[in-house]
């Protein structure tokens, strides 16, 4: 069984798409928008330089560092290429936020900083995984995509931002107890074998596909519903 639904080979232009983990990446960078739609002023130019710097740390280099550790995509993608995706995708990351400081708000440094940190720390696990769990994940990928965005486009942090951040991180969370459960099935359970009894008396037999069904769709329709939101609030601030 593919270690992800989206998983399609282990070498060649498959494996680096698979690498960017597309639908999650999308749900994250949803994230990005989300928080320059509610900020109190909009720039839309803004929100793309932050929708390409979180693409970079996030959708290149966290899932590169990811990849490094433990395989869990199991593709044949060289370590070599994986740590200079890594490093290059970051340090770019970190050079838009830089500059982008030094033009809109200086308090974007500790937001550059914070992401450059968690983004090494959380994926190679460094610190014993002190930063590696459920809550960082939300907090991490999940509030600081939005407030980050949010502070970039308004250069303040707004109660409906903060708010957002809120709705980010719980909705992280969501996400991070149905992947879990994914994974596992997907990547550690070799064999299942039982059955479910029903009330009227049928039998259903209980298998890996039962087991992935309805936390698989579940993830597959939220991040397709994260990007659908974010679509509609960006589209409400332009128009």
């Amino acid at each position: 069984m593919r270690p992800a639904f989206y998983a399609l080979a282990p070498t060649g232009w498959r494996a680096y798409l698979a690498l960017l983990h597309p639908p999650y990446t999308l749900w994250h960078l949803s994230y990005v928008a989300v928080g320059a739609a509610v900020a109190p002023e909009f720039r839309p130019s803004r929100l793309a330089w932050t929708l390409l710097a979180f693409l970079l740390a996030m959708g290149v280099g966290a899932h590169a560092l990811d990849e490094l550790q433990g395989r869990p995509l199991q593709t044949r993608i060289p370590g070599a290429v994986l740590v200079v995706s890594a490093t290059t995708s970051i340090t770019a990351a970190v050079a838009i936020g830089i500059v982008a400081a030094q033009q809109w708000t200086p308090w974007l440094l500790a937001f550059v900083a914070a992401g450059a940190f968690i983004v090494v720390a959380y994926n190679l696990e460094l610190f014993a995984g002190r930063f590696h769990g459920p809550v960082w994940f939300a907090t991490w990928w999940g509030a600081f995509p939005v407030l980050t965005a949010a502070l970039a486009s308004a250069e303040r942090l707004s109660v409906g931002a903060v708010l957002a951040a809120g709705f980010a991180l719980l909705m992280s969370l969501v996400q991070q107890r149905l992947s879990s459960q994914v994974r596992k099935v997907r990547r550690r359970v070799s064999s299942v074998s039982g059955e479910l009894e029903l009330a009227d008396g049928s039998r259903e037999p209980l298998t890996k596909a039962t087991l992935l069904s309805a936390p698989e769709r579940s993830l597959q329709t939220l991040a397709a519903a994260m990007v659908t939101l974010a679509c509609a609030l960006v589209v409400a601030r332009v128009a």
